[in-house]
């Protein structure tokens, strides 16, 4: 009985969420960048720039910033600064 109490409440949060009656602050501290803009920058001076802003712009979508300048000042975005490759090491310029 217990147990089925549980799956509907979690079933009527879960609807909830969905029909956006509980807001979702994970969502909305999100804001939108220029990817392409702010990229495009930072790969700049690289000396394999298609590569450069490939992976930047990967790095900027999942973590909604890139740092200022053309390298370095990764302090200013962790998410983009602890992004790992398969083979672990950093992938984004």
């Amino acid at each position: 009985m217990a147990n089925s109490k549980l799956l509907l409440g979690l079933l009527l949060l879960s609807l909830l969420v969905e029909m956006n009656i509980i807001e979702q602050p994970w969502i909305q501290g999100v804001e939108a960048i220029d990817c392409a803009a702010k990229c495009n920058y930072r790969c700049s001076k690289s000396s394999r720039p298609r590569l450069c802003i490939r992976a930047c712009n990967t790095c900027c979508q999942r973590c909604h910033c890139v740092p200022s300048g053309t390298s370095g000042n990764k302090d200013e975005c962790p998410c983009y600064a602890n992004m790992k490759t398969h083979g672990g090491r950093p992938k984004c310029p």
